[in-house]
């Protein structure tokens, strides 16, 4: 679950610096409509708009209401994947840009992930994985129980047996984010249809109206459409008779009165992550690996999660509270799954693409997804190991959960 904003505020329209960054108009004449304003929809929408084209964000409820309003902030690069590393390395460098005090903020933060002794075939996976990550040109450092200690003195390594950590990390406000880049697009003339929910269609690419639309009364055709809508993604393209493999899931995160200063922490072996947050510190685990329904989902987290993941961060930050009292607020969100923990990033029918399926790693990567996908509609190559044509759609499948230490063998 890449959560930490608990209200998702509109700013005024962001200063935001384009530079040489800038785009040279090749979407002019180009009509685009995003359907979902989370934080993948809103970059896209962002980088479509500042290139020339025309472009229409939908979204059925508000700014980041959805799955990034509810994502935890937690941003890094500790890939061993080369692609995976690159995405991750653009995506970390655009939040540095962009962030500020008049746009959103963005906190360097270390980023360690550990293993606990005993936990052999894990810990094998983050040696493996850093030797990795240096080959790609990633900063990961692997250090042991004592130099994690003189790093961290908060934090309890007595029971480790290795870690990783990452040299370009930090964490933000995942609504923030969103509002602020939804801003900047329509300060490149997108319009923002909020509290508007609609349908997609093929064949000419098009939105219409459903049933509980307000404000679209009839269908419109566009030279493409871009469904990022998060957990109900796979809904909206099924009524278009376009299937893919995705599945949405349920995780669960909450926020603690507790204050950590450093580092971000992935517990491997324990299963959970924390970082840093306004209120105190915010964590998460609570992963359902069981499709779930993105409109019917229990929002509220189960009633034994809170005490249960404090008394088990207090396991590894031991100058804290446990117990349920110091719980500020807990909360559940979706993620989506793939066959291959890949996303489905790219054109899925003629006209229309889609970006989903990122395993709780979908905020992170907003930036650098945000810019590719747009870069796809404007006439780029787009990712090819992300085509979400790749699978048929109709695939039997486990959800893994993102933060699993697998992907590194």
């Amino acid at each position: 679950m890449s959560g930490g904003p608990l209200e998702t505020a509109e700013p005024d329209e962001p200063e935001i610096a384009v530079g040489s960054d800038a785009f040279v108009d090749r979407g002019a004449g180009l009509e685009v409509a995003v359907v979902g304003a989370g934080a993948v929809g809103a970059t896209a929408a962002y980088d479509l708009a500042r290139e020339g084209a025309s472009v229409t964000l939908y979204e059925k409820g508000g700014i980041a209401s959805g799955s990034s309003g509810r994502a935890a902030g937690v941003c890094y690069n500790a890939f061993a994947d080369g692609l995976d590393a690159d995405i991750a390395t653009d995506a970390i460098e655009r939040f540095r840009t962009l962030s500020g005090d008049d746009t959103f903020p963005f906190t360097e933060c270390p980023y360690v992930w550990l293993v606990r002794e005993g936990d052999d075939r894990r810990a094998d996976l983050i040696r493996g994985g850093i030797q990795q990550m240096q080959e790609n040109g990633v900063v990961a450092l692997e250090v042991g129980p004592d130099e994690l200690a003189e790093r961290f003195p908060d934090l309890r390594t007595d029971d480790v047996a290795v870690a990783g950590i990452a040299g370009a990390a930090g964490y933000t406000d995942p609504a923030r984010y969103t509002a602020c880049l939804a801003a900047a697009a329509s300060g490149y003339g997108a319009t923002i249809e909020t509290e508007t929910p609609v349908g997609v269609r093929t064949d000419p690419p098009r939105v219409v109206p459903t049933a509980d639309s307000n404000s679209v009364d009839s269908e419109r055709e566009y030279d493409a459409v871009l469904v990022a809508a998060g957990g109900h993604t796979k809904a909206l393209l099924a009524a278009a008779d376009v299937s893919i493999a995705m599945k949405p899931y349920r995780v669960q995160a909450l926020t603690a009165t507790e204050t950590i200063a450093e580092p971000m922490c992935y517990d491997a072996t324990g299963g959970f992550y924390v970082r840093p947050h306004e209120t105190g510190l915010l964590a998460g685990n609570g992963t359902e690996t069981v499709e779930t329904d993105p409109d019917s989902y229990e929002r509220s987290a189960n009633p034994d999660f809170g005490s249960s993941l404090v008394d088990r961060i207090s396991h590894r930050f031991p100058g804290l509270e446990d117990g349920e009292n110091a719980v500020a607020r807990a909360w559940a969100g979706v993620c989506t799954a793939t066959p291959d923990q890949d996303p489905l990033v790219g054109e899925v029918a003629s006209g229309v693409y889609v970006a989903t399926g990122f395993q709780g790693h979908g905020f992170m990567r907003a930036p650098a997804i945000g810019a590719r996908v747009a870069d796809q509609l404007l006439g780029g190559d787009g990712i090819d190991r992300f085509d979400p044509t790749r699978f048929d759609g109709d695939e039997s499948f486990d959800i893994v959960e993102g933060m699993d230490l697998d992907g590194l063998e």
